[in-house]
């Protein structure tokens, strides 16, 4: 792949379908395959709509903005790389900057204004988590440190918890409050949903 490439994906379904949204570099975050996202959206349905999505990790925004163009009304996007932020600005200025929130830095420490937030808004929501892979530099404690983030969520403030995840790694029965539903395979990543 040449390094002055740009990449991209397009928002699937609903009134944003075929904006093309910019990723980051591959190095900086991995984005959700299409499968992923499909079959994602196939499980929540129609309860997305009205809904209030925090996409945790959240590279370009992919999940988020998808979320969005198939009716959630309002998305609050955590992540800390420049260059992911980056994206994930430009990608939001072509839908509805209005209903969208970027928090930027550390998820695992603005998970408190995050909670703070939801709160405030009287809502409880989708929590999308897609952690980098922990084959990664520095990476290693990842899936802990998320487990523990999860815990930290009272019942009152989430609706339904989605973590992508390396298939290779086996979640926990359940997570603080929260109980595994189920989990489906897409190859080398999983999406494991707790409620």
């Amino acid at each position: 792949m040449k390094n002055n490439e740009i990449l991209t994906k397009k928002i699937i379904a609903g009134r944003f379908k075929g904006k093309t949204l910019f990723l980051p570099s591959k190095e900086t975050t991995r984005s959700s395959k299409a499968i992923v996202v499909e079959s994602f959206f196939n499980t929540i349905q129609f309860d997305v709509i009205d809904s209030v999505v925090v996409e945790v990790f959240s590279g370009s925004g992919s999940i988020g903005l998808e979320a969005l163009s198939r009716g959630a009304k309002k998305i609050i996007f955590m992540e800390k790389d420049r260059d992911a932020i980056k994206a994930l600005r430009a990608n939001i200025a072509q839908t509805d900057p209005n209903a969208c929130e970027v928090i930027e830095g550390d998820s695992f420490t603005n998970i408190v204004h995050v909670k703070k937030r939801l709160e405030s808004l009287g809502e409880s929501a989708f929590l999308y988590v897609d952690p980098p892979f922990a084959y990664r530099e520095g990476m290693e404690e990842i899936y802990d440190k998320m487990i523990r983030l999860i815990a930290s969520f009272p019942q009152s403030l989430v609706t339904l918890v989605t973590i992508e995840h390396m298939s290779t790694l086996e979640l926990p029965e359940t997570i603080g409050v929260f109980h595994r539903i189920k989990t489906k395979k897409f190859g080398k990543t999983s999406l494991t949903y707790y409620a």
